[in-house]
């Protein structure tokens, strides 16, 4: 019997037919296993994942080898994006048994009692090829070994968790003085890692390393240097001109398979864009390119029209498939795009994303700026801007017909860490480009969360047709701590900063380590799984520990409470040997680095709304471009901390923060912009 059919992730939905006796990760299931003696077979994978779809179409849904799972294991079903705490585990174990990366479809053997894998891989063919053995074989022998080594696999067991617990962050000096060292050694590190023939961080496949380039932009702003600020531009310019980039409906994909970020896988993940659509704001501020500026209006729209749902919360991902077809929804032949446009929109489009040349996708053409608007307008014989004005009719065009077209497949459940970073990355753009539609959306998103996620003082994880489930990680408090600290900053209100000490209360009460400092993926109230993980590294998301420090150093200086200073110091401590060992891999923590080291400044305004819009308006672009700004009404009353002592005088009244310590109050504006390096 497959028991899926009541859950609420679309993933494991999409396997509730399959002929196999599916569970989900439960109590139930592991029972029947221990009870059994059977092993588990473990399934990891998500709805936007290409070969999780090939794994199921060629093994899950076949009716002989679903026979044979059900036969000799007990088999599980996991999304990986509603139990990270399991799935990091997993892709833990299975670099250290097999020397090399996961991924997904994870496919797991683990033992009845403990949950220890005896095997532990990827995708399996259903037949044997390219020197793979078929998903049958391999079944066959780990039910086999298992039955023939059960003194093997205790000691196997006790191995592991040796090897897991050597992963962890080292213990950290007694003695810590931080200083910069790491930043130093990270922009060299970058500097070696850089691609500067296509931007971006090594070869192919190319990801898009967000925390770096944040790093990167924070470590020159700082002044760290012009090389670190040309590494990021270079980065962004190029994502954002490859085929990395929709460039007709906007948003970007999650990887691409060349080295030039022209060809992607083509799902869209929510987290990606949540962390790439601020860092194109933040290039934009720092360099006045309107293009840049472009591009985050671009990926801002999609996410508002495609991605958020109408009670608030954003999806999760669009699949990379449609109709059985990676890419299918995105590609064009040239007969199509000729049959679309007039003729001037055809040479336009041609000379523009290379159509006229050999097709760049399996026969076909995925869209990527191939040449400058300059060539267009040279073989247009018109201007840039009729030019564009050519380009957009046909992007108009194209877009029109590509909607009708079936679309890739929707994870329409809303994950709390993935729509904290959208929170975030929507507020900051829409303070940085003055748009006040990206900050209603962050708003609806943010109220949707507390309505529906967080109740009497507990958090939830995930959420999907109005049922909330799964207790929160530690992401998921500190990454919505940071995003209502940033919407705070853009847009003052009071509740969402209490909701923010509340969360960070709860992280420390029920994540903290005690003993080596920092803070567990897991709270101390949850299930006991094979290895307690305490995130140090950055991987798709920024680590929870390089967040944490961030964000508790913030809330130190708002909410005037020392505890959240020292759990700052805490979770850099724990992450410092890894910083001095490893400073790429953990550009999170970096970026806390260098606030602990050179706290940017806070600036709090007092006075009427509309008049502090005004003053507002008039520094936004003046000095340090990381600076904290909080316009709050001179109403506001039992403000903690720094913000308490911030009194309102006249009609707007500044102070400019410096660590703990706050200047003068500031009436005149012209004075304001003099102290900020206005002129």
């Amino acid at each position: 019997m497959n028991y899926l059919a009541g859950e609420t992730s679309p993933y494991l939905l999409q396997h509730a037919r399959n002929p196999v006796d599916w569970h989900p990760w439960c109590e139930e299931a592991l029972e029947r296993a221990r009870r059994e003696d059977k092993l588990i077979l473990l399934s990891v994978g998500y709805s936007a994942c290409h070969w999780c779809h090939v794994m199921a179409h060629e093994s899950f849904e076949d009716e002989k080898t679903g026979a044979l799972m059900n036969r000799l294991f007990v088999c599980i079903k996991v999304d990986r994006e509603e139990r990270p705490d399991l799935d990091k585990v997993y892709q833990l174990a299975h670099q250290l048994m097999t020397g090399r990366p996961g991924g997904w479809p994870l496919t797991a053997f683990l033992t009845p009692d403990r949950h220890t894998p005896l095997l532990i891989g990827t995708y399996y063919p259903q037949t044997r090829r390219h020197g793979m053995p078929s998903f049958t074989e391999v079944m066959e022998a780990v039910e086999r070994h298992y039955r023939e080594n059960t003194r093997v696999a205790s000691e196997h067991h006790d191995a592991l968790l040796r090897a897991l617990a050597q992963t962890e962050p080292a213990a950290p000096p007694p003695e810590w003085i931080p200083d910069g060292r790491p930043l130093h050694m990270a922009a060299v590190e970058i500097a070696r890692q850089h691609d500067s023939v296509h931007g971006g961080f090594g070869g192919a496949p190319k990801f898009p390393h967000p925390t770096a380039v944040e790093f990167c932009l924070r470590e020159s702003a700082r002044g760290g240097g012009e090389g670190l600020r040309a590494v990021a531009m270079r980065t962004l310019r190029a994502m954002a001109a490859g085929g990395f980039n929709d460039q007709l409906g906007g948003g970007f994909y999650r990887y691409t398979v060349d080295a030039a970020w022209n060809i992607p896988h083509f799902e869209k993940m929510l987290y990606d864009n949540a962390q790439l659509l601020p860092l194109y704001a933040d290039a934009h501020r720092l360099s006045g390119d309107a293009e840049l500026a472009a591009v985050a209006h671009r990926t801002a729209r999609w996410v508002m029209e495609e991605m958020q749902d109408a009670a608030g919360g954003y999806y999760s991902s669009l699949d990379a498939d449609s109709e059985g077809e990676e890419g299918r929804f995105y590609v064009w032949s040239t007969a199509q795009v000729k049959e679309i446009l007039s003729a001037a929109e055809w040479r336009a489009a041609r000379i523009r994303y290379g159509i006229g040349g050999a097709p760049n996708f399996e026969g076909k053409h995925h869209l990527y700026l191939h040449a400058p608007l300059e060539a267009v307008a040279r073989e247009l014989s018109v201007d840039i801007d009729a030019a564009k004005e050519i380009l957009a009719g046909a992007n108009k065009k194209l877009l029109a017909v590509r909607a009708k077209r079936v679309r890739p497949g929707l994870d329409d459940k809303i994950l709390t860490s993935w729509n904290a970073m959208m929170i975030r990355g929507m507020a900051h753009a829409g303070g940085i480009l003055g748009r006040e539609d990206y900050l209603d959306s962050a708003q609806r998103a943010a109220d949707f969360l507390h309505r529906a996620l967080w109740t009497g003082g507990h958090l939830f994880a995930t959420s999907r047709n109005g049922e909330a489930r799964l207790n929160a990680y530690l992401d998921d408090y500190v990454l919505l701590a940071d995003a209502l600290v940033e919407l705070v900053s853009r847009r003052w209100n009071a509740d969402y900063l209490r909701w923010a000490v509340e969360l960070a209360d709860v992280v420390l009460a029920r994540f903290a380590d005690e003993d080596g400092g920092g803070f567990y993926f897991t709270a101390d109230n949850h299930e006991k799984l094979l290895h307690r993980h305490k995130p140090s590294t950055d991987d798709a998301v920024p680590s929870g520990n390089g967040v944490a420090a961030r964000v508790f150093a913030a809330l130190a200086r708002l909410a005037g409470e020392k505890k959240y200073g020292d759990a700052a110091g805490s979770a850099l401590k724990m992450l410092w040997p890894g910083l001095r060992r490893h400073p790429f891999a953990h550009c999170s923590a970096l970026c806390a680095l260098q606030e602990h080291l050179s706290p940017g400044k806070l600036i709090i305004l007092r006075g009427a709304p509309g008049d502090m819009a005004e003053w507002r308006r008039t520094v936004a672009h003046i000095g340090d471009p990381f600076a904290l700004m909080l316009s709050i009404p001179a109403g506001e009353k039992n403000l903690p901390g720094l913000l308490g002592e911030c009194k309102p005088r006249g009609a707007v009244t500044a102070y400019v923060c410096e660590g703990f310590q706050c200047g003068a109050p500031l009436e005149e504006l012209p004075v304001l912009v003099k102290i900020l390096g206005g002129g």
